[in-house]
């Protein structure tokens, strides 16, 4: 089988340290969300089984993220990757799409994915138009590992960046995760966006850091810092 970097990290964050803290997620009304290395390859394995098994999704295919910098998005993200998808993260035309506004999708999608960013939300809350998919409610149900159905493309693109580089599967560590020290216990904050999230989030997993993710609304204070034993960039 073709291995490409997010099939490796995956393998990985499941791996060695695995009930090690690596995603922590700091949101709105006090909501905090902690997933060790396990728990996140079970998330991104249940995420990537169901672009497989009921969208019929395979390499080469684009996977729309039209959601903020929230540790659901980096699972979809990481979901995406290891099945060698396309990110679109500028609106551009895609496969998917995988939205936290449903009501806003325009035509054009195979498929369209809404996901409710409660961390507690068992399904959407209220009406989903037609045909539309809810993530929270059909996630569950997926398998807890991934088993690709087809080889993905090393060549193939991962995302087109902001400032308009393509970046390969194969590169998708080297060349858009961002440098950081070993065991980095890193600090994102959700304001600056998703393609930033991803890149430093990668970056730190790369060399088996961690991270602390924080929605705007939530203010980083020394408390949270010392709890959260934040270190390192």
């Amino acid at each position: 089988m073709t291995s490409i970097p997010a099939i490796t990290l995956m393998g990985s964050l499941r791996s060695g340290n695995s009930t090690a803290p690596r995603l922590t997620w700091y949101g709105p009304n006090s909501e905090r969300v902690e997933l060790s290395g396990r728990v996140l390859d079970n998330w991104v394995a249940k995420t990537s089984n169901l672009l497989q098994d009921e969208l019929d999704a395979e390499p080469g295919m684009r996977l729309g993220l039209a959601l903020p910098a929230h540790w659901k998005a980096l699972v979809w993200a990481l979901a995406g990757w290891q099945l060698g998808l396309e990110a679109v993260l500028d609106g551009g035309p895609a496969d998917f799409l995988v939205t936290a506004t449903p009501g806003d999708a325009t035509n054009g999608h195979d498929a369209v994915i809404a996901v409710a960013l409660p961390a507690l939300a068992m399904r959407w809350a209220g009406e989903l138009p037609g045909g539309c998919i809810d993530y929270a409610a059909e996630v569950r149900s997926h398998g807890d590992v991934f088993m690709p159905h087809a080889d993905p493309d090393p060549s193939a693109r991962a995302l087109l960046t902001g400032d308009g580089r393509p970046v390969e599967h194969k590169d998708l560590l080297t060349k858009f995760g961002a440098s950081h020290g070993e065991g980095v216990r890193l600090h994102i904050p959700a304001g600056n966006g998703l393609e930033s999230a991803l890149s430093n989030a990668l970056g730190a997993w790369e060399h088996g850091g961690s991270v602390v993710l924080t929605h705007p609304d939530v203010e980083l204070t020394d408390k949270l810092l010392a709890d959260e034993r934040i270190h390192g960039s």
